[in-house]
């Protein structure tokens, strides 16, 4: 999800709840303690330089029950990062405290919630660096529903 997709979310809601892969809500007591531009460049390990950019929102909870984080509110947030990090469109990353550690998560929303989705990590010169292309796996049975199979007088055998 992009800035500008949740902004326009926001825009229609009276409250924001944000909730986990495990349908777990986070607290509604949850205050959004830092919207920033994250630039990262690097090097894969097949040699290619990326750059890649999003926005982050950091997720926190406290012992302060009574706070509510308002759409509005939110908005007025976001549109100062913008203003005044020059921040463009950019896909929003949100990190938020697990049990151990803290979590990474791509950001949906299905009309009533924003959902943080699980982050994977993967390799992203797999032409480079050895690893084999994974075979697609057939059952046998698939074959012959398929019309692969041998027939008398097809000239398979």
């Amino acid at each position: 999800m992009k800035l500008s997709e949740i902004k326009k979310e926001l825009k229609k809601l009276t409250t924001i709840a944000f909730q986990l892969p495990n349908g777990d809500l986070v607290p509604t007591h949850f205050h959004v303690t830092e919207v920033g531009k994250v630039t990262k460049n690097f090097i894969d390990c097949g040699g290619t330089v990326r750059n890649e950019e999003v926005v982050n929102f950091q997720l926190w909870e406290a012992n302060d029950y009574d706070h509510r984080l308002h759409p509005e509110k939110l908005i007025n947030i976001i549109e100062l990062s913008e203003e005044k990090l020059q921040i463009p469109d950019l896909e929003i990353e949100v990190e938020y405290q697990m049990k151990d550690t803290i979590g990474k998560f791509d950001l949906d929303f299905d009309g009533t919630n924003f959902l943080l989705i699980s982050k994977l990590t993967d390799c992203l010169a797999k032409d480079k660096c050895g690893i084999p292309v994974e075979k697609q796996k057939l059952k046998l049975n698939e074959l012959s529903a398929q019309g692969n199979s041998c027939t008398p007088g097809s000239g398979c055998c």
